[in-house]
């Protein structure tokens, strides 16, 4: 196991990401086509990971906890429909036809676990067929193979590194091919949803960085 020590001004291994000739790295408009959705209650993790998949060319939404990351995809934070249906969403245009070809998510965070959204990414109706990626510094086992049970792709030990990211492509063209075959998942149902005199709207501004 790795170990990666950083202070939040040192971005010197972020910057050496970007001067990697050799690394393999997914460049080009194979990788600008999917947008992920990372999940990082740390500052330094999140920009890691941030940089690792922009500088393969990845679109990258960025956000502090498995909360804020149920309220950017409209799902409740606490509690989802027994139909499945988003609970909460954003009013926002923009967000109501944004697209996430995958999530990845740190599994120790306060309040929700990645494990936890995890679980609730793929009881959703309309998001599970979304590759959802834990990330850990912790090598532990029983919870590796947990979070496979449920349904994750791949488990990265931090910090992650570039042959990591490369690992990404395939899990994002098979759920491509899954979306080929069955409705979108750019937030189904949303319009009855946001429309609904019932509901309560809530607009989504914190914790979230798009690059």
């Amino acid at each position: 196991m790795h170990v990666l020590f950083l202070s939040e001004n040192d971005d010197s291994h972020l910057e050496n990401l970007e001067n990697c000739p050799d690394s393999g790295l997914l460049i080009g408009s194979t990788g600008a086509q999917f947008h992920v959705l990372a999940v990082d209650d740390s500052i330094i993790d999140r920009k890691l990971i941030e940089r690792l998949l922009k500088t393969s060319s990845y679109q990258v939404t960025a956000v502090d906890s498995g909360s804020k990351a149920l309220e950017f995809l409209g799902l409740n934070g606490e509690n989802e429909q027994r139909d499945s249906e988003p609970a909460s969403v954003s009013p926002d245009h923009y967000h109501q036809h944004i697209e996430i070809n995958m999530i990845i998510t740190d599994y120790c965070m306060p309040g929700m676990s990645g494990y936890d959204l995890l679980k609730k990414i793929k009881e959703s109706k309309y998001f599970k067929d979304i590759p959802v990626v834990i990330m850990s510094s912790e090598n532990v086992p029983s919870r590796i193979n947990r979070c496979f049970e449920e349904g994750a792709e791949e488990f990265f030990l931090k910090p992650v590194q570039l042959s990591d990211v490369n690992k990404l492509r395939p899990h994002l063209m098979k759920g491509r091919c899954k979306e080929e075959d069955q409705p979108s998942n750019k937030r189904k149902g949303m319009e009855e949803i946001v429309n609904s005199p019932d509901r309560t709207r809530t607009r989504y501004n914190d914790g979230l960085t798009l690059v």
